[in-house]
């Protein structure tokens, strides 16, 4: 099975979904995500999922999932990339992906990763 990359970029793990996730796929960078986001002590991941062009009610849950996981370890997630036909599926599909911060494209991602990092070094 493939597993899709997660590479690391200081204390933010960076993840690049190319292709279409199936279930198996997910729930491998689930456990991948959290196994990492423990050994290296991560405090942000970003995943971009603008090459995702069909998402369906399990991989939209998994994205919160994976968001609520990080935070329980102590980092953010923030999705970035998401398509307009993406976001209206969710939306039809009754997922808001409550939790889950978005930024429309990477470099806003690493953005609101630092602004957190910013917020929680000063106690807020």
């Amino acid at each position: 099975m493939y597993r899709i990359p997660i590479l690391q970029m200081g204390s933010t793990l960076l993840v690049t979904i190319q292709l279409d996730m199936q279930d198996q796929m997910a729930l491998a960078l689930q456990d991948d995500l959290a196994n990492k986001i423990a050994a290296t002590g991560a405090k942000g991941v970003l995943i971009d999922i603008s090459a995702l062009e069909i998402v369906d009610s399990f991989v939209g849950r998994m994205l919160a999932s994976i968001s609520g996981i990080s935070r329980i370890l102590d980092a953010t997630t923030v999705v970035v990339g998401m398509q307009p036909a993406v976001a209206i599926t969710l939306v039809e599909l009754g997922l808001s992906l409550e939790g889950v911060r978005t930024a429309l494209n990477v470099e806003r991602g690493m953005e609101l990763l630092a602004q957190g990092r910013k917020e929680r070094s000063l106690g807020r």
